[in-house]
């Protein structure tokens, strides 16, 4: 079993910024990846961003340039650093780890962005 704390949501202006962070604890060994999603109210979960265990990285097409998914030095860690946020990414974001067939998740981060 893996376990997920996610940290560092809250409340922002829009063009601000915000760094998510999750760790992860447990049996944590042969992860391929470790993503985020988020879920906006009243909207399916969406896949914001994933880096594999090799470092390879991708995002949805909202974010790129804007957001930036990084594992700490621990490789436990995963980060998602949100710059030049905007309304529309206002969500509950959840931390998602890979590991074999299966797939854990934390308990959710609220990211409210005000106009």
């Amino acid at each position: 079993q893996v376990q997920l704390v996610e940290s560092g949501g809250g409340l922002v202006q829009a063009g601000g910024s915000l760094r998510l962070s999750c760790a992860a604890s447990g049996s944590i060994f042969s992860i391929s990846g470790m993503a985020w999603h988020r879920r906006a109210p009243g909207k399916q979960r969406e896949l914001v961003a994933i880096i594999t265990n090799v470092g390879s990285t991708n995002y949805a097409t909202s974010v790129k340039g804007r957001f930036t998914i990084s594992k700490g030095n621990a490789e436990n860690t995963v980060y998602l650093q949100m710059n030049s946020l905007k309304p529309e990414d206002t969500a509950v974001y959840y931390c998602n780890v890979l590991q074999g067939r299966n797939s854990y998740w934390g308990q959710g981060t609220q990211v409210t962005v005000s106009s």
